[in-house]
């Protein structure tokens, strides 16, 4: 059951208790999506929190030369939303898209804050979910301006094991910041080596 997931996730940081669970069984969305299908596009508002279950997804802006830059990629007991799109209740820039066929939880915004304030120990779950999304958001920032192409590649190969086999070399280059073709000889000369 993939509401079972999220409640395990849950777990990791305060167990939630009867009444919480009835609640999120109530109001959490179970969506399946197919490989290719957006959840998010350019110029909709964010209306979700996304707890994936299963599956892979790329959230990602298209600069005005037509080139994505990946921000962010999600697989299983992850969280994703374009949080300035969601609590702005503005348009987004980015898209999110499923890479694999995926099963996702979502909770909308009204929901969201019906749990904040009806049950704290959600409040206290999503505000440490955010804050340690928003230290790998840090690091990753400092490793793209402080760091070499090579290097940022072998910190997301370290961060990232389960993702390197499930996504393209395209993607990874995208998220590292540099061209497919540079990887492709990063990874030449870590196999020469």
């Amino acid at each position: 059951m993939p509401l079972a997931s999220l409640i395990k996730h849950f777990e990791n940081y305060l167990a939630l208790e009867s009444a919480e669970i009835s609640e999120l069984q109530q109001r959490a969305r179970i969506r399946k999506v197919q490989r290719r299908q957006f959840i998010l596009g350019m110029g909709d508002v964010c209306e979700h929190y996304t707890f994936v279950v299963e599956g892979c997804f790329k959230m990602y802006k298209v600069d005005d030369s037509g080139k994505a830059h990946n921000l962010l990629f999600a697989a299983e007991n992850e969280w994703l939303a374009d949080i300035g799109s969601f609590h702005s209740e503005q348009p987004s820039e980015l898209y999110i898209e499923a890479l694999e066929p995926a099963t996702i939880i979502q909770i909308k915004k009204p929901d969201l804050l019906f749990f904040y304030t009806e049950f704290p120990k959600f409040d206290r779950n999503f505000r440490v979910i955010l804050e340690n999304q928003y230290i790998e958001l840090q690091n990753r920032l400092l490793q793209t301006i402080s760091t070499t192409a090579e290097e940022r590649y072998a910190r997301f190969l370290a961060d990232h094991p389960h993702l390197v086999n499930r996504i393209s070399n395209t993607q990874i280059a995208s998220y590292i910041g540099i061209t497919p073709e540079f990887l492709s000889r990063i990874r030449s000369q870590q196999v020469r080596q």
